[in-house]
């Protein structure tokens, strides 16, 4: 007596949930994502309180791939650093159209807010010590770049009223420090509206220009 026995047409693996096909990165993807990871736990912990270990963890990835696309975490924070360095020199850079000169401090204020307002992580990255040496220097360095294009600016200024151009570059030193250090102060507590800061820095900046003796003294007793 033959005993039918049933058959199941399906296959093993029909029975069980398909997994998703991971897409494999190419290596500029993967260098792009590793960049992302890194200046996002750089600007919230610092270079010292971000590991190697936490990074490849993030990126889905081994520590190898990390030191395979930039030679460890050094590697990794210079690229960040020198590409934001990079990002805000042209912002401020570019924002230089305008022909008068009260509109020109408008846009390079402008300019280095909306860095902030847009890359804080960059921002936050920027202000730091860094602990090693950059490509594009420091961020004091970055500052004095930025400098020397408004410097130009005010000593045509300078020599339309008389006034000596050589001192340009100290007024250019100044006026940027002002809104760079109104702006790390800026970054955290976002008030008033970016474009009334912009206001205020200028209405400083301008006036005080606009009011400048040729030739300013000192009032104290103390005279060097």
């Amino acid at each position: 007596m033959m005993v039918a026995v049933a058959t199941d047409s399906s296959t093993p693996s029909d029975d069980k949930p398909r997994r998703a096909r991971r897409t494999r990165m190419t290596g500029a993807e993967r260098r792009q994502q590793l960049l992302e990871i890194g200046r996002t736990l750089f600007a919230a912990k610092g270079f010292e309180g971000t590991s190697v270990e936490e990074i490849a963890a993030k990126a889905g990835v081994s520590k190898p791939v990390v030191y395979e696309h930039f030679g460890g975490k050094e590697g990794l924070y210079a690229v960040v650093v020198d590409r934001e360095m990079r990002r805000l020199l042209d912002m401020v850079t570019g924002s230089l159209t305008a022909g008068h000169p009260r509109e020109l401090c408008e846009q390079a204020a402008f300019a280095l807010l909306d860095y902030i307002e847009e890359y804080t992580d960059g921002f936050r990255i920027l202000v730091r010590d860094s602990p090693i040496p950059q490509s594009t220097g420091s961020f004091a360095s970055l500052i004095s770049d930025i400098a020397t294009q408004v410097e130009d600016i005010l000593g045509r200024e300078f020599k339309s009223r008389g006034f000596d151009p050589k001192l340009a570059p100290l007024y250019a030193q100044a006026l940027v420090g002002m809104v760079a250090l109104t702006g790390q102060w800026w970054l955290d507590v976002r008030k008033p509206k970016k474009a009334e800061v912009a206001a205020h820095l200028v209405n400083l900046a301008w006036h005080g220009l606009d009011g400048l003796e040729p030739k300013p003294r000192l009032i104290g007793h103390r005279k060097s």
